[in-house]
């Protein structure tokens, strides 16, 4: 309780320390980190996988089940969520929060790499990621082209991306949305078999001349030099020049049975800005860095780039992740003049001097507040800025009191030393009690446990250490300069208190004296206001995130099963026309077969499939009232489309979800999972409150089955790996090496060995210009050895704990509270009667 009169009588020691807190809150307001969300690791780790030409039914037994087994061995497992398409399977094993993430990323490493040897040879990819908040992009910029090739758009997109890569504050920049080049090798299969030249003499030839050894180090006298060998390809002649092999006493080339030529991958996904053809380039930005002086130095950066770009291309700006930043920064700052005008308005009464005391405590409290806020490790962030919007309506509670009761004793006379250290002493106890019970009440957001814990958690230590500091404000410096500045406005105070005084004692007075004449009567009604207030729970609802409340917004296109790329495009277009109808949206960044670039900090990319497309929003602002009015209209327009399914999606705060209402169903027969689901998929369509309802265990699809006929092929001297593998080079091509480019020494490009192709895409014609290798040296057409069957298959596969799930989800309409759907969505599928 001494401290207020330490404060007082000590001037000098209190205005030191008054201005030095002040000097460390600015500091630590203009260097503290800012950023849109918060930073803390998250013990998850996607192991991709990726195997061309897989069906999801192999994928699952071949690779998934092995992986998985391994997985669940490990310590502080979670859960592990499995989902598997045709040649991709994304399996994510969550962790417990408690555990050290970058040592647990070792051991699922170590785990995957141990198996690697077990698993098929062949895989094109196999890789363990991490998650992090920070592999959000902060900036996405697009180069706006109708007519350059993509090998010119390749080739800006890489300087930029370069560029921005160099830039202080950036965590990585990339490309994204075009096909990338490669050295195209067609192989005439015909010739091969009229020179009995094995395929697999072809693949060894190249894919051993592309490799690229060191060749060690000689010592000569008193140097030492270092050995290069011929390396790897330099230039498409020496391509075409390989030796593959000789016939009747001549050399075989590469170029006399094979076309060597640039050309691009087989186009998997595109992209467009407001209609016209666009590549992305991406960047993040690196934990503990302000995002304002990374975009500033991203956008100097991008300046200098567009001044050099060719005519025939434009740069654009789709996305600004420190706009988002900025506004509510902005937010806070006009929420903080507000309580300064509020404490001006209510302080009053006791004067313009007790008010001018009281608005002191708001800065240095804030200031206090975001020292210690750094002091801890934590940011500028969404939700750290709503923890100081909260405190900004309880820090100046404690300095109300303290000089409300300073000035009462200064209308009784005493001198304002003496006043300024007795009022606080007489009220320290009950402004402390005060504000433990402020903080008390955030204590069960600031150990809110998993990741929604560390998620939230920067905004109930925003608020307890500002309103700790507020605490500390009113003991020391309001008293202070309470004693040096108040003076006595009469025993009365002045006309402003004296009207309140008197209008309390009509009002308030009276009822204060019945309220305590009748004391049962009294505690029996707050008893019953308290009880109603709980019954308003349910009606009112319960959810622990909101919507972000963002100028931005995406649409989801799905097309129908084993939709092609183009009819995707179509959807999509669609899609387009509706929203650049409407003016309050100013950009459309659209994603055929591939999902737009993370921007958010749940919501991950999609993965590349023809069926799927993916348009991110940009509004002009986002009003509370007029927007969601927008989104509906929207969703109303966009839901007409007959041959695709279009969702627009808001995003929203807390953990990854796809839709607020998920209902899943585990069993190993897919069969059941099939019936099973589709009951509760009538459930939700019938539940008031739902709208576009998912099954995905509905989606089923037709493919092309390469049957072979083992005895003919075991007569003919055709092995099975020779046939998948000639399948492979007329469908897709194999990769066989890689090519440097001259000049670029970090750019490496694949070299594809496939079948001449008469369309961007292999047609069912490929498959009858197929030969096979025998193991006598001569080759048969695939129709010797195999047939082509069509069969159906579900389109993926999803695991939950490592047993077959089918996941339904179902969106809420406006006006409907999740948590009362969810209720009487579980009611209702009580009733079923599951095996």
């Amino acid at each position: 309780m001494r401290i207020a009169e330490f404060s007082v009588k000590n001037r000098q020691f209190t205005v030191v320390a008054f201005v030095a807190l002040l000097a460390m809150g600015i500091y630590s307001i203009l260097s503290i980190p800012r950023a849109e969300d918060p930073s803390f690791p998250i013990p998850i780790y996607p192991i991709i996988v990726v195997y061309p030409g897989a069906n999801p039914t192999d994928l699952e037994q071949l690779v998934v089940d092995p992986i998985e087994d391994r997985v669940r061995a490990l310590e502080d497992l979670v859960s592990v969520k499995t989902s598997i398409e045709d040649g991709l399977a994304v399996i994510l094993p969550e962790f417990d929060v408690s555990v050290d993430a970058d040592r647990k990323y070792d051991e699922v490493v170590r785990e995957v790499n141990a198996l690697r040897a077990e698993l098929p040879q062949d895989l094109a990819r196999l890789d363990v990621n991490k998650v992090s908040p920070m592999d959000v992009n902060i900036a996405q910029f697009a180069l706006v082209s109708e007519t350059a090739p993509y090998a010119v758009l390749d080739q800006e997109a890489r300087k930029l991306r370069d560029e921005l890569a160099r830039i202080a504050g950036v965590k990585e920049s990339d490309t994204w949305g075009y096909p990338q080049r490669e050295v195209r090798v067609s192989v005439d299969a015909g010739r091969l078999a009229e020179l009995r030249i094995p395929l697999t003499t072809v693949l060894q030839a190249v894919g051993g001349e592309s490799v690229n050894i060191p060749g060690g180090s000689v010592d000569a006298g008193r140097r030492r030099f270092n050995v290069k060998t011929s390396g790897s390809y330099r230039s498409l002649d020496e391509v075409r020049e390989t030796v593959i092999g000789g016939a009747q006493g001549s050399t075989v080339r590469l170029r006399d049975v094979a076309t060597v030529e640039w050309d691009y991958e087989e186009l998997t996904d595109h992209a467009r800005l407001d209609g016209k053809r666009a590549v992305w380039v991406t960047a993040n930005m690196q934990e503990n860095q302000n995002i304002m002086a990374v975009r500033d130095r991203l956008w100097a950066a991008a300046d200098r780039f567009e001044a050099e770009l060719p005519g025939t291309i434009r740069l654009e700006r789709p996305f600004d992740q420190s706009a988002n930043v900025k506004l509510r920064l902005s937010r806070l700052g006009i929420d903080f003049v507000i309580a300064i005008l509020l404490v001006l308005l209510t302080l009053l009464p006791l004067g313009l001097r007790a008010s001018g005391i009281v608005m002191v405590s708001i800065p240095l409290s804030l200031a206090i507040g975001v020292t210690l806020l750094k002091s801890v490790g934590y940011t500028i962030n969404q939700l750290s800025i709503v923890g100081f919007v909260i405190a900004l309506g309880l820090l100046v509670d404690d300095s109300i009191v303290v000089v409300e009761n300073i000035a009462r004793h200064l209308r009784e006379g005493r001198r304002p030393l003496d006043a300024a250290i007795e009022g606080t002493k007489e009220i320290a106890v009950s402004v402390i009690g005060c504000t433990a019970t402020l903080l008390f009440a955030f204590l069960p957001l600031l150990f809110l446990p998993g990741g929604a814990g560390q998620f939230i958690r920067s905004l109930p230590v925003a608020v307890v250490v500002t309103v700790a500091a507020s605490l500390l404000v009113a003991l020391t410096i309001i008293p202070f300069l309470a004693s040096r500045l108040l003076k006595s406005d009469g025993h009365e105070g002045n006309r402003v208190l004296v009207w309140l005084t008197h209008g309390i004692e009509r009002s308030y007075r009276p009822v204060l004296h019945r309220a305590l004449r009748r004391p049962y009567v009294t505690v029996a009604a707050a008893a019953l206001m308290f009880i109603g207030s709980l019954a308003l729970v349910p009606r009112i609802g319960f959810s622990l995130f909101p919507k972000s409340g963002i100028p931005q917004f995406r649409v989801t296109v799905k097309a129908k099963d084993g939709a092609s790329l183009a009819e995707t495009d179509r959807a999509a277009r669609h899609a387009e026309a509706v929203l650049r109808r409407h003016p309050e949206i100013i950009k459309v960044a659209a994603n055929v077969g591939e999902g737009n670039p993370m921007v958010y900090y749940n919501v991950a990319q999609q993965n590349p499939r023809a069926s799927f497309a993916e348009l991110f929003c940009t509004l002009d602002h986002f009003d509370a009232t007029r927007t969601p009015e927008l989104f509906e209209q929207l969703r109303r327009e966009l839901s007409t489309y007959p041959g695709a399914r279009i969702e627009l999606r808001e995003f929203e705060q807390g953990l990854p979800l796809d839709a607020p209402i998920a209902m899943r169903v585990i069993g190993e027969d897919f069969a059941v999972l099939e019936q099973i689901s589709a009951q509760v998929e009538a459930v939700l369509r019938s539940t008031d409150g739902t709208r576009e309802v998912d099954n995905p265990a509905r989606q089923r699809k037709l493919d092309l089955r390469v049957a072979i006929d083992r005895p003919r092929a075991g007569a003919l001297g055709v092995q099975m790996l020779d046939i998948d593998r000639s399948v492979r080079l007329g469908v897709s091509g194999l990769v066989v090496g890689a090519y440097h480019e001259p000049g670029h020494s970090e750019e490496t490009r694949e070299i594809n060995l496939t079948l001449p192709r008469r369309a961007a895409f292999a047609d069912l014609a490929t498959l009858d210009r197929i030969w096979v290798p025998t193991q006598l040296g001569a080759q048969v057409p695939l129709s010797q050895v195999a047939t082509v069957e069509l069969e159906g298959s579900p389109v993926a596969i999803r695991h939950w704990g490592k047993e077959r799930s089918v996941t339904l989800t179902s969106q809420v309409m406006p006006g409907h509270n999740t948590d009362r759907v969810t209720k009487v969505v579980l009611a209702r599928l009580a009733e079923l009667k599951l095996p």
